[in-house]
């Protein structure tokens, strides 16, 4: 009697091709498809318990299309595979795909320290195509250097789970455990992630658990079970299925559906070698309506998995969008989810509301100064940071330039003020990210039928330059702006009726680790203006976001190095007077 084969779906080994269901309440199950000539009664499943079923097909290879059959009483169907690693599109067949096959060249590449990314979100359908066509895994690749020059070290892609049509932001998944036919399938993601791989780069996969679907949607009452009209075994039947995207809430209290969940989750990890994984809208997970943690089996769901990975992948990166200000979403103590970080509400909201004001005496320092200070248990780098993402620049808003000037995006004011914004999240305490085209000034809002625009990457080469200056500084590429990549912080000037911010960053401090930032929130030049330092000695400029090297528009101001003088102000000995053009950041590290 051959050996059981372990696995969910379809596991190749020698000889053959192993399938496993979980279908508790049909009457029989089979599986056809090219290798039976999709005969439904040439490899009836047998029952294995607790709702299981199994069957091993010698013969059965990779790239075999099948399905399994069901009848449950007099109702039969055919499903495509919950765990089907490839299918031919979100309403066609599973394709047998055998994970071992893939030649991943030796890569042992890691996920740098939490403290050292600098996060870019991008949406593979719409990043680099032309108009009426999905852009694809290895169209992204083709524009990796552009990525690589930009100095970001992580790519989150929006999800790549098989959804249903062709275009889609990706949070309607159908099927979990394929990667989207139409951006090149299984193969095109271990592609895309080796290749980054090699250029340094890590990858972050966005995973949706608060719903599935709910169009093409085969985990659908599967075995013919429902209650009440819903789902059926993978989902609620009650009033807990109830999302903003319809009734499909995961049934997270049922011990087979947790596995479903947490096998997805280790897969990215596992098979495709992701850095880690960005939970969508985390918050429908453990509530209803995002409110209280009515559904608590999903809040422990979350923490249980995030555990796992961290035992298994300490390098790895777990990331929520909850947007709702817990602190328990972050951190491995009792009660709390475990993951790593969350996108932070409480950051984004008010940096937007300061670039978008359009008069100056109405930008709220103070709100500034609380964003820029805000995080999660404790921990500097507990929260993602950024002013554009896909949800800030979609449903009813826009990108930063539309917001500061909608009728002249690559304005002087637009790019002065959206670029304002990037450089305070690039240089705050917590993981930056960009979100993709916000470095050439991509306009109007983001939509999965409308590419980038890369025209104005050209056209803005030196916006791009200055979104790869300040990230190199973000990083200590130099060995010399360590600070921005610690958790020391001091905001230690807001001058409301100026409008200018400074702030102390630091992670040991010393030579090479200290750094000062300064802005000026307003259309005027901020001249001989005197700020606190933090030690005596030699500061110097590393970066002036006016430089005319980025613009011939800019430069309305000249900046240079500061030598302290022995003049106390802001709780300092020490200061000095710094030149500031509008809308303008300057860095400073400390020489000595």
């Amino acid at each position: 009697m051959s050996q059981t084969v372990q696995g969910m779906g379809a596991t190749c080994h020698d000889g053959g091709v192993a399938f496993r269901v979980w279908a508790p309440h049909a009457s029989t199950v089979s599986v056809v498809g090219d290798f039976n000539d999709w005969s439904r009664e040439a490899h009836p499943l047998q029952q294995e318990g607790d709702g299981y079923w199994y069957v091993d097909v010698p013969g059965a290879k990779e790239g075999q299309e099948y399905k399994f059959h069901l009848t449950n009483g007099d109702q039969a169907f055919d499903r495509i595979d919950p765990y089907a690693n490839q299918v031919t599109n979100s309403i066609g067949n599973g394709i047998i795909y055998d994970h071992d096959a893939f030649d991943w060249q030796d890569d042992s590449f890691e996920c740098p320290a939490h403290n050292e990314l600098v996060i870019y979100e991008l949406h593979v359908g719409s990043f680099n195509t032309e108009q009426g066509q999905v852009g694809t895994l290895d169209g992204v690749l083709e524009r990796l250097d552009h990525l690589v020059r930009l100095g970001v070290n992580a790519i989150q892609l929006m999800p790549v789970m098989e959804f249903a049509g062709d275009f889609s932001w990706g949070y309607n998944p159908a099927h979990l455990f394929a990667v989207e036919s139409s951006y090149g399938g299984p193969d095109a993601l271990k592609r895309f992630v080796r290749t980054c791989h090699q250029h340094g780069i890590a990858v972050i996969i966005d995973v949706v658990y608060n719903h599935f679907g709910p169009s093409d949607l085969d985990l659908w009452q599967f075995d013919g079970w429902s209650e009440n009209g819903l789902g059926g075994i993978y989902f609620y039947n009650d009033w807990r299925s109830q999302t903003p995207w319809g009734d499909s809430r995961p049934d997270y209290g049922r011990q087979e559906v947790r596995r479903f969940i947490r096998d997805n989750a280790m897969m990215w990890l596992e098979q495709y070698h992701a850095d880690g994984l960005r939970w969508d809208m985390t918050a429908y997970i453990r509530s209803k309506d995002a409110s209280t943690n009515d559904i608590p089996e999903g809040f422990e769901l979350m923490g249980e998995v995030n555990r796992e990975v961290r035992e298994k992948f300490p390098r790895a990166i777990m990331i929520a969008e909850d947007m709702h200000g817990l602190d328990d979403m972050v951190g491995e103590g009792y009660g709390q989810a475990a993951f790593h970080a969350q996108w932070d509400a409480e950051f984004v909201h008010p940096l937007r509301r300061f670039i978008k004001a359009y008069a100056d005496e109405d930008r709220r320092l103070e709100e500034m100064k609380g964003a820029i200070e805000h995080g999660y248990d404790g921990e500097a780098f507990s929260r993602v940071i950024f002013t554009e993402s896909h949800d800030e620049v979609a449903n009813g808003k826009q990108r930063a330039v539309s917001d500061v000037n909608p009728h002249d995006q690559q304005g002087w004011y637009a790019t002065k003020r959206a670029t304002l914004g990037t450089m305070v999240a690039l240089t705050s305490p917590g993981i930056p990210m960009l979100f993709q085209g916000q470095e050439f000034l991509q306009g109007g809002w983001f939509t999965d039928e409308v590419p980038l625009d890369w025209n104005l990457s050209e056209d803005h080469q030196g916006i791009v330059q200055l979104h790869a200056d300040l990230a190199q500084q973000r990083r200590n590429w130099n060995d010399d702006t360590a600070g921005l990549r610690g958790g020391g912080l001091n905001v230690f000037h807001c001058n409301d009726q100026a409008k200018v911010m400074a702030w102390h960053r630091w992670k040991e401090h010393g030579v090479g680790d200290d750094v000062v930032v300064v802005i000026n929130g307003t259309d005027e030049v901020r001249g001989n203006y005197r700020i606190g330092l933090p030690a005596g000695g030699h500061w110097e400029l590393k970066f002036n976001s006016d430089s005319s090297v980025y613009s011939p528009n800019f430069g309305s101001a000249d900046a240079f190095d500061l030598t302290a003088q022995d003049e106390g102000i802001d709780g300092f000995e020490h200061s000095a007077t710094v030149e500031l053009a509008p809308y303008a950041m300057l860095v400073y590290r400390w020489k000595g």
